[in-house]
C-alpha cells in the first residue's frame, strides 16, 4: 500500500530546518543536475546536509550533492536545496515533492525550479537557457500525480488550478534580466518524462509534435505542489544536449553534467538581477 507524506512529518522535517538557521528565506531555489554550483554564491550560510533532516528523500544521482543552502543572495534570504531526488530513483511524487511542502511551511513566497533539459525544439543548443511558460505532465496526466491521495487542507485545496503554474511576472523579470546582460533565452513548453532511461527518436518525435520544447525527468511534480501550496513559481531550463530525432547521436549524463558549466554563469547572472529587483 502506498504511503503518503503526511503534515505531521513534513512539519518535523520544517522544524529541524527552522532549529538549525537563524536566516527566515523568502525565496526557495532547486538546484537541477550540473548546477549545484550556485550555492556557492550564498553568503553567511547556513548548510544542512539533507540526510540529517526527517523523512527527506536523499539524492543518489551524480551532480546531486544532497544539501540545503540557507542565507543571502542578491539582498534576499534564500534557500537553495543542492541535489534533487527523481521519481526514477524508487521515491514517489510525494516523497520528491516534500522539500517544496517544507519550503511552504517554512513560510517561502516563491520558488525558483532549476534542471537541466534536452532541446526537442530544433532552434535550442546545448548552453542555452529556456524559460519554462507552461509544461506538459505528461508523466503524471493519468498516474502518478503528487497530489494523489488524501489532501491536507492546511497546505491547499483539493482540486488546484494549473492554468498560469509559471508567474508571469517573475517570467518578464527574467527576461528583462537576460535582455539587459546580453543573454540569448527562449521560452517555452517542459514536459517531464519519468526516466531514467534518455529518450529514443520516436519518443522525441512524439514529443515535439505535441509541441515540446525541451524535455526533462524532474520540475513538474515540484511545480504542482508549489502552486497548490500557493508559492510562486519560476522555472528554468539549461538546454544541456540537442534532440537526437533521427537516432544519431547517443546522450550521456556526464554530457548533462558538462554543459552545466557554461550554463551556471548565465543562470547566476540571471537569478542575482532578479532577486536584486524583487
Amino acid at each position: 500500500m502506498e504511503q503518503y507524506v503526511t503534515l505531521k512529518q513534513i512539519d518535523q522535517a520544517a522544524e529541524f530546518i527552522r532549529c538549525r538557521t537563524s536566516h527566515q528565506p523568502r525565496v526557495g531555489m532547486v538546484l537541477g543536475s550540473g548546477l549545484g554550483e550556485l550555492a556557492d554564491l550564498v553568503e553567511d550560510a547556513d548548510i544542512i546536509p539533507t540526510s540529517d533532516i526527517p523523512f527527506w528523500p536523499e539524492s543518489t544521482v551524480l551532480g546531486h550533492d544532497g544539501r540545503l543552502v540557507i542565507g543571502d543572495l542578491g539582498g534576499q534570504k534564500v534557500m537553495m536545496l543542492q541535489g534533487r531526488t527523481h521519481y526514477y530513483e524508487g521515491y514517489s511524487t510525494g516523497q520528491i515533492t516534500l522539500p517544496i511542502r517544507v519550503m511552504q511551511r517554512l513560510g517561502m513566497e516563491m520558488v525558483i525550479l532549476t534542471n537541466a533539459a534536452g532541446a526537442v525544439h530544433p532552434d535550442y543548443n546545448p548552453g542555452d537557457l529556456m524559460i519554462l511558460s507552461d509544461h506538459i505532465s505528461l508523466m503524471m496526466m493519468t498516474g502518478p500525480n503528487p497530489l494523489r491521495g488524501p489532501n491536507i487542507d492546511e497546505l491547499g485545496e483539493r482540486f488546484p488550478d494549473m492554468s498560469q503554474v509559471y508567474d508571469l511576472e517573475l517570467r518578464s523579470l527574467a527576461k528583462k534580466m537576460a535582455v539587459e546582460n546580453g543573454i540569448a533565452v527562449h521560452e517555452g513548453v517542459y514536459v517531464c518524462l519519468s526516466g531514467p532511461s534518455f529518450e529514443s527518436p520516436a519518443d522525441l518525435r512524439f514529443l515535439k509534435a505535441i509541441g515540446v520544447d525541451a524535455v526533462g525527468m524532474s520540475t513538474v511534480p515540484e511545480a504542482i505542489v508549489a502552486r497548490h501550496g500557493g508559492l510562486r513559481v519560476l522555472g528554468i531550463s539549461g538546454i544541456s544536449n540537442k534532440a537526437n530525432l533521427d537516432g544519431s547521436t547517443i546522450t550521456t549524463h556526464e554530457e548533462v553534467l558538462e554543459a552545466g558549466k557554461i550554463l551556471v554563469p548565465k543562470l547566476k547572472t540571471i537569478v542575482m538581477g532578479l532577486l536584486r529587483s524583487l
